[in-house]
């Protein structure tokens, strides 16, 4: 009898184990999409709706824009800062520290279009590789252009606000109503953090041509919303936008 009762109870335990790795597996089928596929249980021929975490604001290019900045979880939280073309926060933001340059702007060694400031290799935008949106976030996600920012201006109706104490700009659909908030987060220099809840400073994935030392950015403060350029060693925030799909 003792033996008996002690083959029954490893069978069950056997079972027991098996059920648990099905119960994985099965799930991790179901979350999992294969590159150019759909989602189990998908309709193709359904609407896609508008992903979690973005707002689709009604604009010419049917670009979603992302409710937060990436590194935050809340539209009034900051987060993270990355110098242009760099996919990682530190400590210090200046020349000598830059990914791509070897310590000066006249030694750009990537994103460069004039002999004068370095290595000529004639990128304009971001690659995928070098966009913060599109490495933290994945999924279609990247840093908009400077036209596409642009557009967000041209197609919004905006306005100083807050949000939780905090200031920044509501974006307002020309279409449809719908909104974003973008806080004033402020910019890292050197080891400082300077201006937060004063002045937003957003990367866009656009070389400024004229300058190529510097990239494109939208900056607001108070009545001013504009598109301007910064030179590229700078902390800035990112806000992502992504394609409907």
């Amino acid at each position: 009898m003792k033996k008996m009762f002690y083959i029954a109870a490893i069978m069950l335990l056997t079972i027991g184990m098996v059920s648990c790795n099905k119960e994985e597996d099965t799930t991790n089928n179901n979350t999992n999409t294969p590159s150019g596929g759909t989602n189990p249980g998908t309709d193709p021929g359904t609407t896609p709706s508008v992903p979690d975490g973005y707002v689709d604001l009604g604009l010419p290019s049917g670009l979603l824009w992302a409710k937060c900045n990436v590194g935050a979880t809340a539209p009034e939280e900051f987060g993270n800062y990355y110098a242009w073309g760099e996919v990682s926060t530190k400590d210090n933001y200046e020349w000598s520290t830059y990914i791509y340059a070897n310590g000066s702007e006249r030694t750009l060694t990537k994103y460069n279009t004039s002999a004068d400031y370095g290595t000529v290799d004639g990128k304009k935008t971001l690659e995928y590789a070098d966009d913060a949106a599109h490495v933290e976030l994945g999924d279609g996600a990247r840093i908009p252009t400077y036209e596409e920012w642009e557009e967000l201006i041209s197609g919004t109706t905006s306005e100083m606000t807050r949000e939780n104490e905090v200031y920044g700009r509501k974006f307002t659909s020309k279409t449809n109503g719908k909104t974003i908030f973008i806080p004033t987060a402020g910019y890292k220099y050197q080891t400082g953090t300077f201006d937060q809840n004063g002045i937003g400073i957003y990367w866009s994935s656009s070389l400024d041509l004229d300058h190529p030392y510097s990239a494109k950015s939208y900056r607001f403060y108070t009545s001013v919303s504009d598109m301007s350029y910064r030179d590229r060693y700078y902390g800035h925030s990112v806000r992502a936008v992504r394609p409907l799909r």
